[in-house]
């Protein structure tokens, strides 16, 4: 049997009797280090030294952020905004949901953090409006899943970190296809509202009450504005932006709103403790990614891969199809620092632009927040709406075909996603 083979099923075994991925990794990882006779301080040195790129600060920043944001009543008044713009469409509350978690994404760089800081105010409001409730947890669910993808992402700084790409070219990088699929998100949104006669009881849009909620909401709307055009303005690094986010956010919640007391600045440390304990399993899987590369593993895909077909895009559906499957019941920031090492030469080989394959990696990853057994965002949407996570699996299918639709158009048109940074920075070298 060969080595790959034994590793294969070290870690399949590992995983189905419960051991926690991040230790079967490690497992997995001790395994094939003991047979290709390597020293064990590999996974030593490797693990510390994963976290300590001074990047990874930026994760939690922006995790604590924006849950101060959240209960600190910003994002109450995006969601105010929005409902002045969409209120007299048919599916109104819902598209109001996609376009706040939109604009909720700019803040939070977390799926899972966007769900449920839009989600606990829409979907109530969308049970109260007759909404199939299904239907507007599958919304929820679907809409937080762009706070991956639109700036800033904390997905796209692992990435990052592991390709040795430039995150502020990423960051820019995320808007457009962000904008694209937020549109046929909303779009599917209204479809299926229209169809079932949801919503559609709203005042029509006028400048006066848009106006209003604008003004009333202008320190939120200067969230985005600050953070990312501080960015893009040199004031700041993406590191330093988030610690700026963090005291925005404490003085817009304690002082202007002042919603924010002690206890709920307590409860947003320990929702971004809990959601960024995950971080640790970044040291046993770069160090795995390392042992790959001892076992050749990235050119042995390539000429697997390439004996096939050498088209790019028909590699690039193989390969979200690869990624797709194992969003269901692996992390997405494990799937990033796992695979980027095995599949991202075989792109450079292919011509595909490095940022591009980022923005690929991190909407497949979205599409496996939707998806069981794993599927956080679902976990969220769960909590928050009171049903079960196998009822909210087939309500969010339609939206699942509007990531993939947006997966497609990216793999026909690369251009999409590279635009902005080769305008801001220049084409890459």
């Amino acid at each position: 049997m060969s080595p790959l083979a034994i590793l294969a099923i070290v870690f399949i075994i590992a995983t189905i009797i419960g051991i926690p991925l991040f230790v079967a990794v490690g497992i997995t990882t001790a395994v094939g280090i003991y047979m290709i006779d390597i020293p064990y301080t590999l996974i030593a040195q490797t693990s510390y030294g994963s976290l300590t790129p001074f990047p990874l600060l930026t994760i939690p920043l922006f995790v604590l952020a924006g849950r101060l944001m959240e209960v600190g009543g910003m994002a109450k008044r995006m969601i105010g905004i929005a409902t002045t713009l969409v209120g007299a469409y048919r599916g109104s509350m819902g598209l109001v949901t996609v376009f706040a978690c939109a604009l909720f994404a700019a803040l939070s760089g977390s799926g899972p953090a966007t769900t449920a800081a839009i989600g606990s105010v829409t979907v109530p409001a969308m049970k109260r409006d007759g909404y199939d409730v299904p239907f507007a947890a599958g919304i929820t669910a679907a809409g937080g899943a762009l706070g991956s993808l639109i700036p800033p992402s904390n997905l796209l700084i692992i990435y990052g970190l592991v390709s040795d790409t430039s995150i502020p070219r990423l960051f820019l990088a995320g808007i457009l296809p962000g904008i694209l699929i937020t549109g046929l998100l909303m779009i599917t949104t209204y479809i299926i509202a229209r169809k079932r006669g949801y919503g559609g009881g709203g005042d029509p849009f006028t400048w006066a009450p848009f106006l209003k909620a604008a003004w009333d909401g202008k320190w939120s709307i200067g969230a985005p504005v600050l953070i990312l055009g501080g960015i893009y303005g040199g004031a700041f690094t993406p590191s330093e932006a988030a610690g700026v986010a963090v005291f925005y956010s404490l003085f817009v919640g304690l002082f202007i709103y002042r919603e924010l007391t002690l206890k709920k600045i307590i409860e947003a440390l320990r929702f971004t403790a809990l959601l960024t304990g995950i971080l640790i399993i970044i040291a046993p899987t770069l160090a795995f990614g390392q042992l790959t590369a001892f076992y050749d593993v990235p050119m042995a895909v390539q000429e697997g891969i390439t004996s096939i077909t050498d088209n790019k895009y028909l590699i690039l559906i193989m390969v979200g199809v690869f990624y797709i499957f194992i969003g269901t019941f692996m992390e997405s920031l494990a799937q990033i620092v796992l695979f980027t090492s095995v599949f991202l030469p075989l792109m450079l080989s292919l011509g595909v632009d490095p940022v591009m394959f980022g923005i690929f990696t991190v909407i497949t990853c979205e599409i496996g927040f939707l998806t069981p057994p794993l599927g956080g965002n679902l976990s969220v949407a769960a909590r928050i709406s009171g049903i079960s996570i196998e009822r909210i699996s087939v309500a969010v299918l339609p939206f699942i075909l509007a990531y993939i639709i947006g997966l497609l158009i990216l793999i026909a048109f690369p251009e999409l996603s590279v635009l902005l940074p080769n305008w801001a920075y220049g084409p890459a070298l």
